[in-house]
């Protein structure tokens, strides 16, 4: 049983993790700290000369090829601008809800003027999450400096003066990267699921809420690859038919095309991630839609999902080589093993058929091809619970897996956090060079 001590905490780390967002968190985080720095100059926006940027390669690697809502165009450039000419800092990672097409012209205008814009890696950044953003303007400068999670401002400056961070902390209140200090294991994300009070989780349903509407806004509108509208078609239909498992996948995909396609919506979250946040709720709220499913089994279904996701994430960290949608579609692999009628060991066994799965499957950058990553994701997650719910998990004697399954999710986050770090950079390099060539 969880204690009322634990238990507050756990809901309050939720609440801290799963959050609403407009467009990729990457260039959102930067456009934030542009917002934040801009604010501090303490004169009109327009009047802001000249903005650097120094990120962290994983930054720069998860920003680079999504688009930024409302804009038509793709990448940090754009979305800088947003937040030095019309970012509300007090939004957090809707630091761009609102923004015009007049702001937006009047940010193409500024990226027109060369160089006032730069952005350049921090080969030295002290988190693999690292966002220094320096704005000038009549003579003065201010600084905004985010590390460790998407909102957690380190840094502020005026003219080489630090500034208090208080006010800005207190929107986010993070106590540290992706997860608090709780030592969660599947057991405790287990019992809070289940014996929790359903009324104190009923903020979940909000998951369900805005990430269903960004998949139903690209099944009417071509975003991204169109892998939600490809699945969702009546050609396709022939193919795959219309099914629980067909419409899991076009739903969950088409969340990820709009969200990557810079569609004008905001999506609710995971750990600083909304394709994570996305692939730990749609799969759970099609299947328990499909299957009639009453409120009380949505929402314990929706909060196991999201709270295995946070677990997982606590020991990988914010961003890694590791590709998200195998933190976020065990989560959901979880929340659907439960709405098949399973327990705690159906579930344990679902996790470790998803951790001999897609272990290994890279992060490339944020784009709008990750939603086929989100497709490979969650059909993996249907599949592994119907496996386990037939009484079947990969062994001990096979690869990673453990008989415990906390030792299993920690062979998992260790290969993502250490054993890709080579991985990463070879990553980056490969995706910079492109740019270089271009």
């Amino acid at each position: 049983m969880i204690d009322e001590i634990l238990k507050d905490r756990i809901l309050a780390l939720i609440k801290r993790e799963v959050v609403p967002a407009v467009g990729c968190t990457e260039p959102v985080a930067v456009a934030l700290a542009a917002a934040r720095a801009a604010e501090l100059l303490g004169m009109p926006r327009d009047a802001v000369e000249r903005v650097e940027c120094r990120l962290s390669g994983n930054i720069i690697k998860n920003a680079m090829g999504v688009g930024i809502p409302g804009t038509g165009m793709i990448g940090l450039p754009i979305a800088v601008a947003l937040g030095v000419l019309a970012g509300r800092a007090e939004l957090g990672l809707e630091v761009l809800a609102g923004v015009t097409p007049d702001v937006v012209e009047q940010g193409k205008a500024m990226l027109a003027h060369k160089g006032s814009v730069d952005i350049a890696l921090e080969p030295h950044a002290p988190d693999i999450l690292y966002i220094d953003v320096r704005v000038y303007g009549g003579g003065h400068t201010a600084r905004a400096v985010i590390e460790g999670s998407h909102t957690h401002f380190v840094l502020l400056e005026r003219d080489g003066s630090r500034v208090d961070c208080g006010s800005v902390q207190s929107a986010d209140a993070h106590a540290g990267e992706c997860g608090d200090n709780i030592e969660l294991s599947l057991r405790t994300v287990w019992d809070f699921a289940m014996t929790t009070p359903v009324d104190e989780l009923s903020f979940i349903l909000e998951t369900r809420h805005l990430n269903k509407a960004a998949a139903e806004w690209a099944l009417m509108e071509p975003y991204g690859h169109h892998v939600g509208r490809t699945l969702h078609s009546e050609r396709q239909r022939r193919v795959m038919g219309d099914s629980t498992f067909s419409r899991i996948l076009s739903y969950t995909s088409a969340a990820c095309d709009a969200r990557m396609g810079g569609a004008p919506v905001a999506v609710m979250s995971n750990s600083g991630s909304g394709n994570q946040g996305i692939a730990a709720t749609m799969p759970v709220v099609v299947y328990a839609e499909e299957t009639y499913a009453d409120i009380e089994h949505t929402v314990r279904a929706l909060t196991l999902s999201h709270l295995t996701a946070i677990y997982i994430k606590q020991s990988l960290g914010c961003l890694s080589a590791l590709c998200g949608c195998v933190v976020a579609a065990t989560g959901s692999s979880a929340g659907i093993c439960y709405l098949m009628g399973g327990g705690f060991e159906q579930v344990a066994g679902t996790v470790k058929n998803m951790v001999a799965n897609l272990t290994g499957m890279i992060c490339d950058g944020a784009k709008p091809s990750c939603a086929l990553k989100l497709t490979s994701g969650v059909s993996t997650a249907v599949i592994s619970a119907m496996v386990a719910m037939d009484g079947e998990s990969v062994s001990s004697l096979e690869g990673i897996i453990d008989d415990c399954v906390d030792r299993t999710i920690h062979n998992l986050t260790t290969i993502g956090r250490e054993g890709m770090t080579q991985t990463d950079s070879l990553i980056l390099d490969i995706m910079t060079s492109k740019t270089a060539r271009d």
